[in-house]
């Protein structure tokens, strides 16, 4: 049997060398809506012009007006409509006639460090990089150049309809306006935004360059910076390399190349972006976008191995316990100086409210009800469907049963959890003014089963009370003495209403409106906190 080097001799060894002399300078420049058979070497370059660092190239190319294939009508009809009648130095067109095109170039691939340009001369192979490579296309900003001349006609016949003599300067208001201090995620956002960028593209300036046909003596003159100056061996060192070396050059091993993540609380990672981050930064990942979850769900999407303490620890940054699952922070759900996407209410208030919804443990929910109404219907929302199911006739119950294995496992982070739990309700108590009594005594939870501790349903009948109309659907705050009159689990199923007191108004079932529709509010369900 014949060995592998007999199957496959080596035909030629032909010496490869890195030419320096155009790095950073030599650009490849293609023309995909032309056939390579016809190229424009030999047409006549009118200008040129670069923006360095954005790679943004413009070539104006004559065109010959005097082919046969040049419908000449056509042409002037274009100049007539960018230029008009009248004659100008600003012209686009010189001889009221379309003659030149313009080229426009975008970028092929923003990464050409594995292209060059290679020449092969008398055995040897001249490699030079490649700066960027760029594809040619028509630019046809002259057809928004012929718009806007058109609106200036408009214009300017609409203004002569009006006498001059009659004409009077209008007064006009003049709104001072102060913008507010610009936050650092909101100057992030404008940083990355289409108009920022576009702004940004039109400051660098255009650096106007000289063209030089293929068969200009200065043509001929650069293209020998092409080869290799010193043939030196010192010279090349980056292509005197050993096997080993050359072999993983040819077949570089597979890198996970760095993305740009989109802003958000949403942000989505692959599990392989996700384990390259430190420990608390994956769990403060997952819990963002899981929102709520067990310990054990938790340590299963982390790397095998990961130690449970270190990841207690973590945890216990991001997220709170409830019922013996995390739910994550309203802090890191809201960071500071962020906004709500559906009304624009500041983060700050955002978690007090979020709070006051998880850590809720009420023997009746009266003050939380009235809070509730005063807030944007999609806040609301928002702060329940993140750890919580809509149940028809039961109001709303948390998303997941009780973890009773980790509240038996890690009593310390229990007894800890509840301290911290205690302190949040101390501090929701004096903002929005609760009483003791509105907060129900701690009970244990049954085990393995996830309870409402409070299921409300209201109704209010029309017509409503002017008072108690603007304090609940005008997003004002409700009245100081504004209370929920609730009633028992028997009384709310034998009774179509519950009513709301707002002294000296208030509403019975002896009112004359009794026969007139009702509307039914929102259907709150609260859990314990273990």
């Amino acid at each position: 049997m014949a060995s592998g080097e007999d199957d496959d001799p080596v035909v030629q060894e032909i010496d490869v060398y890195l030419a320096k002399s155009l790095v950073d300078k030599l650009y490849l420049f293609q023309y995909p809506v032309r056939p390579s058979s016809m190229s424009y070497d030999d047409a006549t370059h009118l200008s040129a012009k670069i923006k360095p660092k954005q790679q943004k190239v413009e070539l104006e190319v004559a065109l010959d007006t005097m082919s046969p294939n040049y419908c000449r009508s056509k042409g002037e009809q274009i100049a007539l409509n960018v230029d008009g009648t009248s004659f100008e130095d600003s012209s686009t067109y010189s001889i009221k006639m379309m003659d030149k095109q313009t080229f426009s170039s975008i970028q092929a691939t923003t990464n050409t460090s594995r292209y060059a340009a290679a020449i092969f001369r008398k055995g040897e192979l001249h490699l030079t990089p490649l700066q960027g490579i760029l594809q040619m296309r028509p630019s046809f900003s002259y057809l928004d150049k012929a718009d806007n001349k058109h609106r200036e006609r408009e214009a300017a016949n609409e203004a002569g309809d009006s006498s001059q003599d009659e004409a009077e300067d209008d007064v006009k208001q003049i709104t001072v306006r102060f913008s507010r201090p610009e936050s650092e995620q909101a100057r992030q956002r404008r940083v990355q935004s289409y108009e920022f960028l576009q702004k940004k593209q039109a400051e660098e300036p255009w650096v106007l360059l000289h063209y030089h046909g293929l068969k200009d003596s200065r043509s001929e003159h650069e293209r020998q910076y092409l080869y290799c100056q010193s043939m030196a061996g010192s010279d090349n060192t980056e292509l005197v390399k050993t096997p080993g070396e050359y072999l993983s050059m040819l077949m570089p091993p597979v890198s996970e190349e760095k993305a740009v993540m989109p802003m958000g609380p949403s942000n989505v990672l692959s599990m392989a972006q996700l384990r390259t981050l430190p420990l608390g930064d994956q769990v403060k990942t997952l819990m963002k976008n899981v929102k709520v979850m067990p310990f054990a769900n938790l340590m299963g999407l982390l790397a095998s191995g990961t130690d449970c303490t270190a990841v207690l620890r973590c945890i216990q940054q991001v997220a709170m316990l409830v019922q013996g699952n995390w739910v994550v922070k309203s802090d890191v759900l809201y960071p500071k100086n962020s906004c709500s996407p559906h009304s624009g209410v500041p983060s700050e208030v955002l978690c007090r409210g979020r709070d006051l919804v998880v850590s809720a443990d009420f023997r009746c929910p009266a003050s939380l009800t009235t809070f509730l109404l005063c807030w944007q219907r999609s806040d609301v929302k928002d702060f329940l469907e993140q750890m919580s199911a809509s149940r028809i006739n039961r109001g709303w119950e948390f998303l997941l049963p009780s973890d009773t294995d980790f509240i038996k496992k890690h009593p310390d982070v229990v007894q800890r959890q509840n301290m911290l739990w205690l302190g949040i309700q101390s501090k929701l108590e004096k903002v929005f003014n609760f009483k003791k009594e509105d907060f129900a005594a701690k009970k244990e939870p049954q085990p393995g089963i996830s309870v409402l501790s409070f299921t409300f349903t209201a109704f209010i009948r029309r017509p409503y009370p002017e008072r108690l109309t603007t304090s609940i659907y005008r997003d004002s705050p409700p009245p100081e003495k504004l209370r929920v009159k609730c009633l028992d689990d028997s009384s709310i199923q034998s009774t179509p209403y519950a009513f709301i007191h707002s002294p000296p108004l208030a509403v019975s079932s002896s009112d004359s409106h009794h026969s007139r529709r009702t509307e039914s509010l929102r259907p709150v369900g609260f859990w314990r906190n273990l």
